[in-house]
């Protein structure tokens, strides 16, 4: 079973349940959207003993318990799964990611690179990333292959500058089809 030094931040009992199935690992649970004082100080303890990796759904409200992380803690680290490979029918989550994806996400964790990011919007336009109606499908796919997960034209922009990845990385990856 493969230990994950850090704490994952996780949004419930069933993440924890399902992490722990297939890694040796210290999660906390957010319980919501709201992180309370005290769930937010067991993640400021956590960032500074062992460092922390936010997984947390890939929804609406994995991505806001993601943003109040980051101004909690802005060097925090992330692993995101693929919508279609964490969902059932109904719902989507990390309770519901097999073992491979799992794995994956927690094999590509993104951290601050130390090179500040140097996209901008106008480059998000250029790069047909937002502002056509394919822009979504490349944004997904973008998403999959540098491990950032599926944002906005905005949060997008700002997992790119924050990883480090260059324009010329995305001209690459779109000239590759």
């Amino acid at each position: 079973m493969r230990k994950i030094r850090e704490v994952i931040i996780v949004e419930g009992r069933h993440d924890t349940a399902t992490l722990k199935k297939y890694f040796d690992c210290e999660t906390i649970e957010t319980g919501g959207t709201s992180l309370d004082e005290e769930t937010q100080k067991r993640i400021l303890r956590a960032a500074e003993s062992t460092g922390i990796i936010i997984l947390t759904d890939p929804d609406a409200p994995g991505n806001q318990i993601r943003h109040k992380i980051h101004e909690l803690v802005p060097d925090a680290k992330d692993a995101y799964v693929n919508k279609e490979n964490a969902r059932t029918e109904k719902k989507v989550g990390v309770e519901h990611a097999g073992r491979e994806e799992l794995e994956n996400a927690l094999s590509h964790v993104m951290g601050e690179t130390g090179i500040p990011g140097t996209l901008t919007m106008a480059d998000m336009y250029d790069l047909g990333l937002c502002g056509t109606g394919e822009s979504k499908n490349q944004r997904v796919r973008i998403g999959k292959i540098f491990h950032t997960g599926y944002g906005n034209a905005k949060t997008m922009l700002q997992r790119l500058n924050h990883t480090g990845i260059t324009r010329e990385q995305i001209l690459e990856v779109l000239h590759s089809e």
